[in-house]
């Protein structure tokens, strides 16, 4: 079975990486008629794309960098991060596996027997946030009554940004895609009209504690999908650096090897394949690897320049790692 892991160790660029698993992975799943890999290897052909023609990214943007400048002049009581980013690799990587062995566990729980090779593949169509903007505001104490709560503040200001945002960006091309999650579960602090669009995760945090707004949008000009997150710093603060970004990695383990529990080994090859390649991921020592333009001492400490662990920044003046005898357009 073909695996990331196989490719981590050449030296070569995430790019270079991405075009030879992507195609070995196609070449061996036409082999071995498994369409959950040609699926697989599309899904990385996405990825591909993105990094290789991403002109749209400036216009894109630019269009989204409007709302925030809107907001710096509504609210010029408040600091703001705006930045955007796409999926590295290996979260991808992950991602995708372990969208395989929830919707098979699901499944399985549910009707006691194992999806249907075309059912998984219809249930891989799901990924929105391959590109993600992230917006973080922050209140300072100068601004704030000594009986007033700045976490309360800045929560009352975030829901208010939350329902402008919507219907801001639906007139520079993008339209809001539905949640599908019950309206109910979003705060009340949502309009009737935008809660349908939110995941929130500020009213219902994750078990890490994880906390966010986020909204999904397509982008009728750039034809693709893009995540917004709406975060206090307080937020951001817990998910990049504090525990949430490392309760994560570790809470997942154990519910992959739960689930690893629940079916056994043999009975469904899809399950079996997307669990060892998430496994190989998770127990992946980064400062093992030999990727150009990425080093760890550890898995903490860590200088990502390509995207391949962490998401990449998209800029307009951005350019992708590469050697210097590759072409460059």
């Amino acid at each position: 079975m073909i695996s990331l892991n196989d490719y981590l160790f050449s030296g070569d660029t995430v790019l270079k990486i991405l075009h030879q698993y992507s195609s070995d992975l196609k070449n061996s799943a036409i082999s071995e008629h498994n369409s959950i890999d040609i699926a697989h290897s599309n899904f990385l052909i996405q990825i591909i794309e993105l990094l290789e023609h991403n002109d749209f990214l400036t216009s894109q943007s630019q269009r989204i960098k409007e709302f925030y400048k809107y907001m710096t002049q509504k609210y010029p009581f408040l600091a703001f991060m705006f930045k955007g980013r796409i999926k590295s690799l290996i979260r991808a990587e992950e991602k995708f596996n372990g969208y395989i062995l929830e919707y098979i566990y699901d499944y399985f729980k549910t009707n006691g027997k194992y999806p249907s090779e075309a059912e998984i593949k219809c249930s891989l169509s799901c990924f929105r946030d391959l590109i993600a903007y992230r917006i973080v505001i922050s209140l300072p104490q100068c601004h704030i009554q000594k009986e007033e709560s700045i976490e309360e503040q800045e929560i009352k200001f975030l829901y208010e940004i939350a329902n402008t945002l919507p219907e801001f960006l639906e007139e520079r091309g993008f339209s809001a895609e539905l949640s599908g999650i019950k309206s109910s579960n979003g705060s009340d602090a949502l309009s009737e009209i935008n809660r349908s669009y939110y995941r929130d995760y500020v009213k219902t945090p994750r078990p890490s504690g994880y906390r966010s707004l986020h909204i999904t949008f397509y982008d009728n000009l750039a034809r693709c999908y893009t995540e917004l997150q709406l975060r206090t710093k307080d937020m951001d603060d817990l998910a990049e650096i504090g525990e949430a970004n490392h309760f994560g990695y570790e809470k997942q383990q154990e519910e992959s090897r739960s689930k690893r529990d629940i079916i056994p080994v043999g009975e469904c090859k899809y399950f079996d394949e997307a669990y060892e390649r998430l496994i190989k991921m998770q127990e992946l020592d980064l400062s093992t690897i030999n990727v150009n333009m990425f080093k760890a001492l550890n898995n903490q400490l860590i200088n990502d320049g390509c995207g391949l662990f962490r998401g990449r920044q998209i800029l307009p003046f951005e350019h992708l790692s590469r050697f210097q005898n590759d072409l460059i357009d």
